[in-house]
């Protein structure tokens, strides 16, 4: 089973519930760390053993014996939506930061003047604690194809395991790259305007993928039910509820989960995982 733990936007605590449910399953688990450009679940389930593994794509490589441009041929450049290759009556430039490896250019080439050399994009890294195998993606600085390395994480999934994901913030394409295929969504949000104005964004994105979904309200305090009433007038299930503890903050700021810091916390989210369980 594969559990989605989204938000339609950052800080609402969609780590905290991801990495508690992980503690929580009296089980063998995955927990997967998509958020690729900002990995934080490591903080919580410290590890001395990562293995690692390098996240490439291909781009292309210019043989110049080959390449007519200076003829003026610009099929590749015209080719490429991204920008990623220049010509300026001479051999092509090449911009491998803005490639996206889709190998068009490749193919429109006439001459056979383009090759394809692996390119470096992030790494995924992988290690154990306990009954949980963590799984974590990290982009690396100055690329913008989070999705490919979330790809790479979901690669490490084993089939017919209990695999939780954590998200990454939002609703663009890394966030559909990490949810799609899943069994099920935890949408975390906060009693806010700002956190029910994203997690309408979350629950259509979760709605368009064809996901079964549920909310989770964390910091939640009583008489503000905006978040409450917006999911019973979308006949939302409402998962649970997170109360606005300064304790479990604290325990979050020293890098604890709340299950280990504040065991009376343990029942809330094991009954959150049976539930989800039994919805999926």
């Amino acid at each position: 089973m594969k559990i989605a733990v989204a938000s339609g936007k950052g800080g609402t605590g969609k780590t905290t519930v991801a990495v508690n449910l992980a503690l929580c399953a009296e089980r063998d688990v995955q927990l997967l760390d998509c958020d690729v450009e900002e990995p934080n679940v490591h903080l919580f389930l410290s590890s001395q053993s990562w293995r690692e593994r390098e996240v490439s794509i291909l781009v292309p490589d210019i043989i110049e014996a080959r390449c007519t441009a200076a003829e003026g041929c610009r099929d590749c450049a015209d080719f490429c939506q991204f920008g990623a290759i220049s010509c300026f009556g001479t051999v092509p430039v090449i911009a491998p930061e803005m490639c996206h490896g889709c190998g068009g250019c490749r193919r429109v080439c006439r001459k056979k003047a383009i090759r394809e050399i692996p390119e470096r994009i992030g790494v995924v890294r992988t290690a154990r604690r306990g009954s949980i195998d963590l799984v974590e993606g990290r982009l690396d600085i100055g690329r913008s194809l989070a999705p490919v390395v979330i790809r790479s994480v979901k690669d490490e999934m084993k089939p017919d395991a209990l695999t939780i994901l954590d998200a990454p913030p939002g609703t663009s394409c890394p966030v559909v790259a990490a949810l799609r295929d899943s069994d099920f969504a935890v949408l975390v949000t906060e009693p806010t305007p700002f956190g029910l104005n994203d997690l309408r964004l979350a629950v259509a994105v979760a709605r368009e993928l064809e996901i079964p979904f549920g909310v989770v309200v964390n910091r939640s305090e009583p008489g503000r039910n905006n978040v409450t009433d917006y999911c019973r007038s979308e006949e939302i299930e409402l998962l649970a509820e997170i109360p606005d503890d300064r304790r479990i903050a604290e325990a979050y700021a020293a890098g604890v989960p709340a299950v280990e810091a504040l065991p009376g916390y343990r029942p809330l989210f094991h009954d959150l995982l049976h539930r989800i369980w039994s919805r999926a």
